[in-house]
């Protein structure tokens, strides 16, 4: 079957069924990262692959904001676990136009965001290539449990970190070019863009103290990895549009395209997670001590798939509401 009629999930998930899970392996493929077993106790592992002309263009990125970011991808998954980053091995395929201040530039990127979480970049290679291409992996320290996509249950409250849609707006006005990325409200949508901020922290205290039952960072856009969670959990969830937590900048300059990226929009890397509705309380004392806005924006149900509601209780087709995926959106 072509790439573009299976799809980037459709693909993996027949890797995960044919793939043998080896000794020490406590959970594989299929979420954010892998949790394997070592003689000293566990790590949790993950990687990420970033390709120019793909997922960058260097013509809107500069090479130090390109090094955080192909970091920060990858933390974020980490923080999905509720994990904290150890140790990154960083591979690059170096074009011929780029020369080794370049390179440095990328490093430094990286490491303004590898320093203040306690990332050592350990080691990795480097290749010719015909563009620039970074491939990151990081070992991280599980917390007791894993959070996973599978622990939802019917009836947990459905919450995301921050704001939605943020990145995919900068985005587009990147693209677009002209007036729009003058405007002072655009400084901040680029910023979460350029510059994505994982929510590492908050990612560990929730495992920590056993507020989430299913997690997952907000990658590919809210509508698409909250039915990864349905999918791994066996339920449907029922999001209310009118509480997608929306940024002041974000409202300024979506216009007429209103939810639209905050539904679909990826590369947010907010956490997404569902919890009992016992720990209402809990969750929001722990918003308020950690000054991370956490927002629940609607419940998991009985059935399959997601659903969007509007104010007036009218769903909004969620099939049209898709995500990213690198085979079927390019």
């Amino acid at each position: 079957m072509k790439l573009s009629r299976l799809g980037e999930f459709g693909l993996i998930e027949r890797i995960r069924r044919k793939q043998p899970v080896g000794r020490g392996v406590r959970l594989g493929i299929g979420d954010d990262a892998a949790w394997v077993e070592n003689p000293s106790g566990s790590s949790l592992v993950t990687a990420d692959l970033l390709i120019e002309g793909v997922h960058f263009d260097l013509k809107w990125t500069s090479l130090f904001d390109l090094g955080f970011k192909s970091l920060a991808v990858n933390l974020s998954d980490i923080a999905a676990m509720g994990g904290m980053p150890a140790y990154a091995i960083l591979s690059l395929g170096i074009p011929a136009n780029l020369d080794s201040k370049d390179v440095e530039e990328l490093y430094r990127g990286v490491n303004a965001l590898a320093r203040p979480n306690g990332v050592s970049v350990v080691g990795g290679d480097t290749n010719t290539a015909k563009s620039l291409i970074i491939s990151v992996c990081v070992i991280a320290h599980p917390p007791s449990r894993p959070l996973r996509r599978s622990g939802a249950s019917i009836g947990n409250d459905i919450y995301v970190t921050g704001t939605l849609g943020d990145s995919a707006l900068g985005l587009k006005l990147l693209r677009r070019g002209g007036a729009g990325l003058r405007k002072r409200a655009a400084a901040k949508l680029l910023a979460r863009h350029r510059r994505p901020v994982p929510r590492l922290a908050t990612g560990a205290l929730l495992a920590r103290e056993r507020l989430a039952t299913a997690m997952i960072d907000v990658s590919d856009g809210l509508v698409q990895d909250l039915r990864h969670i349905c999918r791994a959990s066996a339920t449907g969830a029922v999001i209310y549009n009118e509480r997608l937590p929306l940024s002041a900048e974000y409202r300024a300059l979506a216009g007429k395209e209103g939810t639209r990226h905050a539904l679909m929009g990826g590369e947010d890397y907010e956490l997404l997670f569902c919890a009992r509705r016992s720990h209402r309380g809990r969750i929001q004392e722990l918003s308020e001590t950690s000054r991370v806005p956490i927002s629940r924006i609607g419940i998991c149900v009985a059935g399959q798939g997601v659903m969007v509601l509007d104010q007036t209780g009218k769903g909004i087709a969620s099939g049209a509401l898709g995500g990213h995926d690198h085979f079927k959106n390019e």
